[in-house]
């Protein structure tokens, strides 16, 4: 591969990160704002500030996300505010209320439009772990029975602050992912490919019944 020389730059010094260091505070020195930094960190910084969530509620927990959207709160700070009523344009399911096993192959088909990176953040404790309704014959206990869950924000329903807070931690979630340099994205996750197959099983115990 033909590489461009260029006279300012020593390609034989790059062999430790002070050579990099004094450059960059050259460049500082003569007025040039630079800064090094890995290209996953700024990618995920990016993302992890521009997350586009799906307008997905199902119960009273859609009241709150309502609300956490309003001025009051103003999830816009966080660059949440942009949802989108289409899978293929969102980033992030927030399942905010009941999940009945009529809906659920409908969360599931849900999930599997939206492009990768996906997340789902489990709302309040109908979602969870189905909430009051845990011993009811037609509500799922819990949406990790279908999708997988990247963050769980208890309550019933949880407050506009916890709803915040669930957001946050999944921002701390996407910050840590790698994209350049690791092998990270070709290793299978067991978790999901586990749930892939349970799912299978649900889905042909639902068309069987």
């Amino acid at each position: 591969m033909k590489r461009p020389k260029i006279k300012s730059i020593p390609y034989e010094e790059f062999k430790d990160n002070e050579t990099f260091e004094k450059i960059v505070a050259e460049l500082n020195a003569g007025g040039a704002h630079v800064l090094v930094k890995p290209l996953d960190d700024l990618i995920n910084w990016g993302r992890s500030n521009s997350l586009w969530p799906l307008t997905f509620a199902t119960s009273c927990c859609g009241i709150e996300f309502m609300a956490v959207c309003a001025a009051r709160y103003d999830i816009a700070r966080f660059g949440f505010e942009v949802t989108r009523n289409s899978p293929r344009q969102a980033d992030v399911i927030l399942v905010s209320g009941t999940i009945t096993n009529k809906m659920a192959p409908v969360l599931k088909r849900l999930y599997d439009q939206m492009a990768d990176p996906k997340y789902v953040v489990a709302i309040g404790g109908c979602s969870i772990s189905g909430g009051p309704f845990t011993k009811s014959y037609h509500v799922v206990k819990g949406v990790d029975q279908i999708i997988p869950v990247d963050v769980y924000v208890p309550g019933c329903p949880p407050r506009p602050e916890s709803f915040l807070y669930g957001m946050m931690q999944l921002q701390r979630k996407v910050k840590v992912e790698n994209f350049f340099g690791t092998t990270n994205r070709k290793q299978k996750d067991p978790y999901k490919e586990e749930m892939k197959e349970q799912n299978v099983e649900l889905l042909n115990q639902q068309e069987e019944a």
